[in-house]
């Protein structure tokens, strides 16, 4: 893509309580070597969008707070995690950042749902900055990515899955989700998408 000053490389919830392993997955034992693997191969693409003028919009995964700062937590997340406790992907938290090898984001959006539309302002900045095409990428591909993405479809942004870019903590889950969204999106490797000069 020549012109990138209409598009975002919009980063699903690359974040430290995923991806650190003093975050709050990595202290679970919560790990998977293709899911560490992503932010290298996004990291060039984001040098790519940046170079030409494009934008760099990151999601960040969010329990909310309550009361004595307890956050709530969705009883099918509570059960596929049970380990996650209060602190854990907190708004202004290190946990919840995006990771320091993708900084610095244009925009940051909070979401408390798979997809980062949901409840969330993400669609009003996204307009307001003219973007009307999203490379996504981050995880899990079957999650958070495919949600947005799906969701992106319906609101009519043009989408590419930089299907590289994202990963799942099962290899067989991801190929089958990236499969299913090649139906409505275009799929691409992060080199083609974002080659080097």
């Amino acid at each position: 893509m020549s012109n990138l000053s209409t598009t975002a490389l919009l980063i699903c919830d690359l974040q430290n309580d995923f991806l650190d392993p003093k975050g709050a997955y990595g202290r679970a034992g919560q790990t998977s070597a293709d899911i560490a693997a992503v932010p290298a191969r996004v990291a060039a693409v984001a040098a790519r969008v940046r170079q030409q003028g494009g934008w760099i919009v990151s999601t960040h995964f969010t329990l909310v707070p309550g009361k004595a700062g307890e956050p709530f937590i969705s009883a099918h997340l509570k059960k596929l995690r049970p380990f996650l406790a209060k602190g854990d992907f907190a708004p202004g938290s290190w946990g919840h950042d995006l990771i320091d090898a993708l900084k610095p984001a244009d925009m940051s959006v909070e979401k408390v749902a798979y997809s980062a539309f949901y409840m969330t302002r993400l669609e009003w900045v996204l307009r307001k900055a003219g973007i009307d095409t999203l490379a996504i990428c981050g995880i899990v591909t079957n999650g958070g990515v495919a949600s947005t993405l799906r969701d992106a479809h319906v609101r009519d942004f043009k989408t590419v899955l930089l299907e590289d870019g994202c990963a799942a903590f099962d290899a067989r889950v991801h190929a089958t989700a990236v499969a299913s969204l090649g139906a409505i999106s275009p799929v691409m490797r992060c080199a083609d998408f974002a080659p080097l000069p």
